[in-house]
């Protein structure tokens, strides 16, 4: 038998008022009109203290702080923010000392070797992998592999070496390269290497053993890094897996250890929302204390808006 539905008299509905309300939404947080002519500092100020928009603020004025007190700054990356460009405003925060160093995955040695030798990287992956022609550059491989031996021998990493010897050769486009000012600042660049994920591996002068070691050195000296981290800053530029999860590993050890590192404040930058950046960036280092910050745009737009925010936080408070 079909059960008969209750009649609803809406003369009984019990209503209350919108100024005792509690509302998530107040007019005193709106964003101010737009002008042309206005500089950065105000059209940060005018950007509505809501949502993202809000924590954008909240972020520039944490990494500034930082930076301001003399702590640590760590932008960790994949290849991406290379060759969309960024090298030259990652080259400059670190002249300006507001990044104190740069961590990566393989692919930032191919990008950043590539535009420092010859001012063009990116191969069109799609027309050369039907002919196997794709990722076998000769002096992209050399120089790469090189740079992995000399590593493995001196133990001081890959990111070091690399940089190194772009310096020694006068890579003609050096001044755009990442790892190349890392070495010349003494910035310390430590690059994760996941074997058979990147093109050098392919080159018949690579070395497995060499590779190995290298890049555990730059693991451990990641680890140095974050054991320093207390009430610094983490980014992430775009980097899926691969820094996530070295970081998440990082930051386990240098406390099972017994470095203090509480306070801490994580950023996480990419165009499409990922998991393992979201939970080993954003929400789990910071669960206990700090803060982590999610934004969701094109590299090239956001990280020098943001770097941008934090220069002009730098400049107004000093």
């Amino acid at each position: 038998m079909k059960k008969s539905l209750p009649e609803l008299d809406f003369s009984r509905v019990r209503l209350g008022s919108l100024l005792e309300r509690e509302s998530r939404v107040s007019a005193e947080d709106f964003a101010e009109p737009l002008a042309p002519g206005r500089s950065l500092k105000s059209f940060a100020e005018g950007l509505p203290n809501i949502l993202a928009a809000s924590d954008l603020k909240k972020a520039a004025f944490s990494v500034a702080q930082a930076a301001r007190t003399g702590r640590t700054v760590m932008l960790a990356m994949g290849g991406h923010p290379v060759k969309v460009g960024l090298g030259p405003v990652i080259v400059d925060l670190f002249e300006r000392g507001t990044l104190t160093s740069l961590s990566g995955n393989g692919s930032i040695m191919v990008h950043d070797a590539e535009v420092a030798l010859a001012g063009v990287t990116s191969e069109d992956v799609a027309e050369g992998l039907p002919k196997g022609d794709f990722g076998v550059t000769r002096e992209t491989g050399e120089l790469i592999n090189a740079a992995v031996k000399r590593a493995a021998e001196n133990g001081r990493g890959l990111g070091r070496a690399l940089g190194e010897l772009l310096l020694e050769t006068k890579a003609p486009h050096r001044s755009k390269s990442v790892l190349a000012a890392a070495a010349r600042l003494d910035v310390p660049a430590t690059i994760h290497v996941a074997v058979g994920s990147d093109v050098y591996h392919i080159h018949p002068d690579c070395d497995g053993a060499a590779l190995g070691a290298a890049t555990m050195d730059d693991f451990r000296l990641f680890c140095r890094l974050v054991a320093a981290l207390d009430k610094g800053v983490f980014i992430n530029l775009g980097s899926a897996v691969i820094m996530p999860e070295v970081f998440l590993k990082a930051l386990t050890l240098t406390r099972n250890m017994g470095f203090s590192i509480e306070d801490l404040i994580t950023i996480n930058m990419d165009f499409i929302k990922q998991y393992r950046p979201r939970v080993n960036v954003v929400e789990r280092p910071t669960r206990r204390s700090g803060c982590g910050y999610s934004f969701i745009g094109h590299h090239e737009i956001m990280f020098p808006l943001l770097m941008s925010m934090v220069l002009e936080n730098l400049a107004h408070v000093a």
